[in-house]
């Protein structure tokens, strides 16, 4: 029998060897992805944390994103995404220094729609260096797959970003 590859082993790995670091800020996975990374022995040499903003007025609050922004497109946006990736950054920086990697999602799970989205809007948001990168995905299924699939589609996104490809 085959072993069945790990990603978000692979992915802990490729952070370790690159010597990067990496902070989630989450708010449709409430802890998953977080969770998730965590999973992988070692990978406290990688993961310097995650913050759970479920609320909105959090995201502004403990991640930075601005107010006007929230106030007029709501949580569900690929610039809140963007913008969650990279105050999670420096919200969650250890030893004086920024993590170099910022992942955020936020989105509708269901089982309702929120703000004019439908369920299974999710935005994913990258952060590093200077650059920002938000991935718009359209999930199907109940709130548990969703979930479980936007944390899938975030290892997928980190491990591309790492490995020197624009992430989509």
């Amino acid at each position: 029998m085959t072993a069945v590859p790990d990603l978000t082993a692979d992915l802990i790995g490729a952070l370790t060897a690159a010597g990067l670091t990496i902070a989630v800020a989450e708010s449709l996975t409430g802890g998953l992805l977080t969770a998730e990374l965590i999973r992988i022995p070692g990978a406290s040499l990688c993961v310097n944390g995650g913050v759970v903003a479920y609320q909105t007025e959090l995201k502004h609050t403990l991640l930075g994103v601005d107010p006007a922004l929230l106030a007029e497109h709501g949580p569900v946006h690929p610039e809140v995404a963007i913008q969650m990736a990279r105050g999670v950054r420096t919200r969650l920086s250890t030893a004086g220094r920024d993590a170099d990697l910022g992942i955020a999602t936020t989105g509708v799970a269901g089982p309702d729609p929120q703000g004019g989205h439908p369920v299974g809007t999710v935005f994913l948001g990258l952060s590093r260096g200077g650059e920002g990168w938000a991935i718009p995905l359209r999930l199907a299924g109940d709130r548990a797959a969703i979930r479980a699939q936007t944390v899938a589609r975030a290892v997928e996104a980190v491990h591309t970003l790492i490995a020197g490809s624009r992430p989509e």
